[in-house]
């Protein structure tokens, strides 16, 4: 068996027999690290505690539900936390590293653990603390003239939001799905993407300070020059560029970040172009893909199908109550009853009155001579869900998109499934025959959308499945790892992945770039302290 495979078999077995090992009310039914005994795991919550306040270490049953809830299918019980903590400050966050570097216990970072349908709070691995960072929540510094933020981690996007409207800035955020809960610096750590033309999240963030395994900070590109005068606002300082090693990783904890914010432009207008039948989606990336890689399209272009946007204020039995799969004459007759297309595909214009109306110009025509149907505001009155994307595309915030965990009943299940193709039509035909085929062949619906980043393609797939319902479960996760391996081995890796399959995702990307993860997290973290697992990374 392999090391990674052993990984893999290692990680389930152990997880399915997590609770019966250590006592529910110390440990919450999760199962200790190796080499930590009962006694090690008290003296650390114990120096916790006396570290952050006895109100903000969670090591029981009763206080640690809000970090077990996900929605991923996870039917080994694998992703269990042993216990949170909770710091308020930088210092804080050295102590508890300090502490768990001790005694050996792992820490699982989190800003603020609502990743919807990438595992919430929940580690990778079982027998991890979570370093939970909500706390730290300021926001340290806005500059209105270069348009830059300085934030910790706990700040939401709600949060930001709101100071910038209360305080007058005419700028505006970049938000992912759920925003209202998110952070900004959880999210572009995990490389998310979001609406506007700031849309991917990284590509627009400046500047980090980073706690490393031995307590130590770091602080990233300018931030470590003494009087530093241009931290959030020149990305590469001096040398390599460090940034990016602490995104999707475990080599530090981000406790500040920098981000660029919009300038709030002077005209926005909003569109959809819908086109009718599910067999457009070729002819709707051809059309489009040009229009974004020149920038006449500035923003993120997401386009949404049909099934996906009625999961949205919908549940499956008021779409189709028939067997097997939804058909597609079906799909487009009742999206056409909804004021939708088969595929929606959401986009804005940005700038003044007169560059709007000469892109317009421009764009309408282009789309419409592939068969796409444009409106506008004007002409989409109350329509819910151009309501959705309009405000998405400003920096707005809501919580629609709740609503797919809904699609199968109660049981709130959605995970993610995203891989990345280049921008064309033939690409996005193919993985969407062959993600049809493999969540069919599992009884679930292809509920999707796309989004074109710069000049790739990004394939958003939910997958809905009633988590309360243990076979549907178990079915669930079976469908995720096909699906992760056959999109791999045509060369559609993911670009983000849940908590419960980050180690069949990085086998994807070959055992060199793991030798290359693996010799860094020795370097920066020998007792791998910091959320063994993450990505598919340990020491």
């Amino acid at each position: 068996m392999s090391e990674i495979n052993r990984r893999e078999a290692l990680g389930l077995g152990v997880a399915a027999l997590a609770g019966s090992l250590v006592s529910a009310s110390a440990f919450a039914g999760a199962q200790l690290p190796d080499n930590v005994s009962k006694g090690d795991y008290e003296s650390a919550l114990k120096a916790w505690r006396s570290i952050v306040g006895e109100e903000w270490v969670f090591a029981d049953t009763a206080t640690l539900q809000p970090y077990m809830k996900k929605f991923i299918p996870d039917p080994f019980n694998r992703c269990v936390p042993m216990g949170a903590v909770a710091p308020q400050s930088l210092e804080e966050v050295q102590a508890i590293v300090k502490v768990a570097g001790k005694y050996g216990i792992p820490l699982w970072p989190v800003s603020t653990g609502k990743n919807m349908g990438y595992g919430q709070a929940s580690p990778a691995t079982p027998g991890q603390v979570i370093l939970d960072l909500k706390r730290m929540n300021r926001i340290l510094e806005v500059n209105v003239e270069l348009g830059t933020a300085l934030l910790e981690p706990g700040v939401t996007y709600q949060q930001l939001k709101d100071y910038l409207v209360e305080n007058d800035i005419p700028l505006w955020i970049d938000v992912p799905t759920v925003g209202p809960i998110a952070s900004p610096v959880g999210n572009t750590l995990d490389r998310g993407v979001g609406y506007t033309p700031y849309g991917e999240h990284f590509m627009f963030q400046c500047g980090m300070e980073v706690v490393l395994a031995d307590g130590d900070v770091l602080r990233t590109g300018m931030g470590s020059l003494p009087n530093q005068k241009t931290w959030t606002a020149f990305k590469w300082g001096y040398g390599p560029y460090l940034d990016g090693m602490f995104t999707q990783s475990n080599f530090g904890i981000v406790t500040k970040m920098g981000l660029w914010l919009m300038p709030k432009p002077p005209v926005y207008k909003p569109f959809v172009v819908q086109f009718p039948k599910v067999s457009d989606i070729d002819r709707m990336i051809e059309a489009l893909r040009p229009l974004r890689v020149s920038s006449l399209i500035p923003n993120c272009v997401l386009m949404m199908g049909a099934a996906y946007q009625l999961a949205m204020f919908k549940r499956r039995d008021e779409i189709y109550d028939g067997p097997g799969d939804i058909p597609d004459e079906h799909l487009e007759r009742v999206a056409a009853e909804n004021g939708l297309g088969a595929w929606n595909s959401y986009f804005a214009l940005y700038g003044t009155q007169d560059s709007v109306a000469a892109i317009e110009q421009v764009v309408r025509p282009v789309l419409t001579a592939a068969g796409g149907n444009v409106y506008s505001e004007e002409e989409m009155h109350d329509n819910p869900w151009f309501h959705h994307h309009q405000q998405l595309m400003q920096g707005g915030l809501n919580l629609d998109e709740v609503g797919l965990t809904r699609w199968r009943g109660n049981g709130g299940g959605l995970a993610w499934f995203a891989p990345v193709g280049p921008v064309t039509g033939d690409d996005a035909r193919e993985q969407a025959a062959l993600a049809t085929a493999i969540l069919s062949k599992y009884g679930l619906d292809y509920t999707a959308a796309w989004a074109i980043g710069w000049r790739d393609l990004h394939h958003i797939c939910a997958l809905l499945y009633d988590r309360s319902d243990e076979q549907m479960h178990r079915r669930a996760d079976e469908c995720y790892r096909e699906l992760v391996n056959e999109f791999g081995k045509r060369g559609w890796g993911v670009y983000r992945v849940g908590t419960a399959h980050m180690e069949l995702a990085a086998q994807q990307f070959g055992e060199k770039n793991r030798e290359v993860n693996q010799t860094l997290k020795r370097a920066l973290d020998p007792k791998g302290i910091i959320a063994p697992g993450k990505s598919g990374i340990y020491n």
